[in-house]
């Protein structure tokens, strides 16, 4: 077995530097001193008989060889910690953690996700986008994925975390240009904002199994954008009710054809780490599903 192996401390070192982008910030990050990081990376210069990065006064870059080898060893190293994170049982969440999330959700979420998550767990560095469209996970380097909805078939570990109603919105100004609308019939002559998946309007399907393709001039892929049209006058959303809470309370959104009940939809986690789920993952969808919850109390869970 070859030495490099055993040159554990001499890759995090380096890896570690490379990511902070000096040797002064990565042995604060590691709780070290420069020298110790600086004679880490000389060793392992030293074993692969390559020069890994240029060094000048002001700045740190990586050689090819450098690069090259960070891009084989960085998702080693990854690997290796989340393997571990996953074995253990208890303790906060700690590391990066890159999520992805509808808009509207995050919206919603967004300050309890600082003044709670953030709050107690101080070991994690948060990366969030805000997205409708579908990611590739793997791909694009997501730890977690947030999604809305029936799942396609995936090799990915999915976790059912709430299911949430759903509600047909406009604005009074909207609705003041002619009668409101008493019935699914009513509604197809009206204008939408309509909401569009990979450059597809989605059909809306009600509990009694009616179905109405939405028209209008205005096709947008974000909750975020259909709330904002619908507030705007520009037409009917179909949206997450608990998006629109507030501004149904306000007066600003009506919810047309209430009795007309809609089918809730189910809130999804996804992930590439199999059945050891790192815990700063198991962590962050637990606190997202409590907050899912919150906005609609009268469930009792999902699992």
């Amino acid at each position: 077995m070859s030495s490099l192996l055993h040159q554990s401390a001499s890759l995090i070192a380096f890896v570690r530097a490379v990511e902070a982008g000096s040797f002064s910030a990565a042995a604060r990050n590691a709780g070290t001193t420069p020298s110790a990081i600086s004679k880490g990376i000389a060793r392992l210069e030293a074993e692969l008989n390559a020069k890994l990065f240029r060094r000048s006064t002001r700045r740190l870059s990586l050689t090819p060889e450098g690069q090259a080898f960070f891009e084989r060893v960085a998702p080693l190293l990854q690997a290796i910690d989340d393997s571990a994170d996953a074995l253990r049982h208890t303790g906060g969440a700690r590391g990066h953690l890159r999520v992805s999330m509808p808009s509207e959700l995050g919206r919603l979420l967004m300050p309890r996700i600082h003044s709670e998550f953030l709050a107690e767990h101080p070991d994690v560095e948060l990366d969030l986008t805000l997205l409708d469209h579908h990611v590739e996970v793997i791909r694009e380097g997501y730890d977690v994925i947030f999604r809305v909805g029936t799942l396609a078939d995936s090799d990915l570990k999915s976790r059912t975390l709430a299911r949430l109603d759903m509600a047909l919105v406009a604005s009074p100004a909207f609705l003041g240009q002619g009668p409101r609308p008493t019935s699914i019939e009513a509604l197809r002559a009206l204008p939408f904002v309509r909401y569009q998946l990979n450059g597809r309007t989605l059909p809306i399907v009600f509990a009694n199994g009616e179905t109405l393709i939405p028209r209008g001039r205005i096709g947008l892929d974000s909750g975020f954008g259909l709330r904002a049209a619908a507030l705007d006058g520009m037409g009917i959303a179909y949206l997450m009710k608990c998006t629109v809470q507030q501004d149904l309370d306000s007066g600003a959104l009506v919810q047309l054809l209430p009795e007309q009940p809609l089918p809730s939809q189910a809130i999804h986690s996804l992930h590439a780490f199999g059945a050891l789920t790192p815990i700063r993952i198991k962590l962050f969808a637990d606190f997202v599903q409590q907050a899912l919850l919150g906005l609609s109390p009268e469930q009792d869970g999902a699992s």
